[in-house]
């Protein structure tokens, strides 16, 4: 049955918000992502899993998600056809003092590669440096991958910055505040400064790289939720962990809509663990009944579904991620679904970024990329244009036109 949601109102000064939105919004920040989170594992040490406990931090921001609302029907920039260099109009950044001809050496700080999400975005972001190599644009891309480890991550930005040779930095924060600091430093420099995935608490990157981010993600999916469920209605919610900005956004926003239209939503931090995943579910199952799964990342979601199907459940209507385990999972059991997206393709993003600083062109201060879930009525078409591809894949990689596709990308060749 399809009831109306409860939406906050849009705040009149939403526009005027950017600088606060770039301090509390993740290059999204995942997970997801997904994301990101996923989207992505933060920690070295995946958290036990267990029912959340309260935030010493407040995550919801009125303004940013009253922005990030309106940036889901946003105008977006430049072709559809080549969303990762899409952006929403704002402030841009003047890129003269950086134009040179020539070749440049590029050095990322990663925060890891630990999940299929960073994996896939990897894999994308090494066919995309071929291809400039290719054009004379970037000579190198030094890499150090700080195995999610913030102060792993704190020495590889230092050991950049001391080496001396770097001409631009590209950085993927492993968390929010404790790589703000470095990241100032990176700037100091007087290079140019990109940060994408994962936000920090300074503006001074010459661009921040990011979907929506995370409050669009949870309002995507609280809503899709609500449209499906009952008033009382009961959803389990998998958090792969705390601390993230972008993850504790997307848990946020949902858990605000939830809230307002009385749907019971019990939330647990899993690690991305699948055999956690299951266990958690099939605990919930054997309480009672439950209709709804949301998660802030897809990792896990077949194992999520499988705790229905062992315990002999009805399917719940759920959230996943555009992996494609959960798509095909999806199709297979014909379950009320939605797949939102953390969009991988940013991972293409920085490399393009700075082929235009160092061209001398303007780039957005904020590059707020397209975040558009897959939907029933998309879904096979997507499973369609990523036939073969293995599971861990992400089906809006965005790499279709670069060197070595689809064989890279079927093969997962990690570099």
């Amino acid at each position: 049955m399809r009831r109306q949601i409860h939406r906050a109102p849009i705040a009149v000064a939403t526009a005027l918000l950017l600088g606060v939105f770039a301090t509390a919004c993740s290059t999204e920040d995942p997970t997801d992502g997904g994301t990101g989170s996923d989207e992505t594992t933060e920690s070295s040490e995946s958290p036990d899993a267990s029912e959340s406990p309260t935030e010493e931090v407040e995550w919801f921001d009125q303004a940013v998600y009253d922005e990030q609302f309106d940036q889901r029907s946003a105008t977006f920039e430049g072709d559809s056809e080549t969303p990762y260099l899409q952006y929403i109009d704002g402030e841009m950044t003047d890129t003269s003092e950086f134009k040179s001809d020539g070749a440049k050496k590029a050095c990322f700080a990663n925060a890891s590669i630990s999940n299929p999400w960073r994996q896939t975005g990897w894999i994308t972001m090494n066919q995309q440096l071929k291809a400039l190599q290719d054009d004379g644009v970037i000579s190198e891309m030094e890499t150090r991958d700080a195995g999610d480890d913030d102060n792993t991550q704190i020495a590889d930005i230092d050991y950049f910055i001391s080496e001396g040779n770097c001409d631009a930095f590209i950085i993927s924060p492993n968390s929010t505040a404790a790589m703000t600091d470095a990241v100032e430093r990176a700037c100091e420099t007087g290079k140019p400064v990109v940060v994408f995935d994962r936000g920090v608490q300074t503006d001074c990157a010459t661009s921040f790289i990011h979907p929506i981010g995370g409050f669009a993600w949870g309002i995507d999916t609280a809503e899709f939720l609500i449209d499906n469920l009952e008033e009382g209605d009961k959803v389990v919610a998998l958090r792969i962990l705390p601390g993230v900005d972008v993850l504790e956004q997307r848990w946020a926003g949902a858990e605000k809509l939830f809230e307002e239209n009385g749907i019971e939503a019990v939330d647990y931090f899993t690690g991305a663990d699948p055999t956690e995943i299951k266990k958690i579910v099939t605990d919930e199952l054997a309480k009672g009944d439950v209709q709804g799964i949301w998660m802030d990342a897809g990792d896990g979601a077949v194992a999520a579904i499988e705790a229905f199907e062992d315990a002999g459940a009805d399917y719940p209507v759920m959230t996943g991620e555009d992996e494609m385990t959960f798509l095909r999972k999806w199709e297979e059991t014909g379950l009320t679904g939605l797949a939102p997206v953390y969009s991988n393709f940013q991972w293409r993003t920085p490399l393009l970024a700075l082929e235009k600083i160092f061209a001398g062109e303007e780039v957005p201060k904020e590059w707020v990329l397209p975040q558009t879930p897959i939907t029933e009525d998309e879904r096979a078409d997507f499973l369609e244009a990523n036939d073969g591809m293995p599971d861990g894949h992400y089906a809006k990689f965005g790499g279709e036109d670069l060197p070595g596709y689809p064989e890279v990308w079927q093969e997962r060749q990690i570099p």
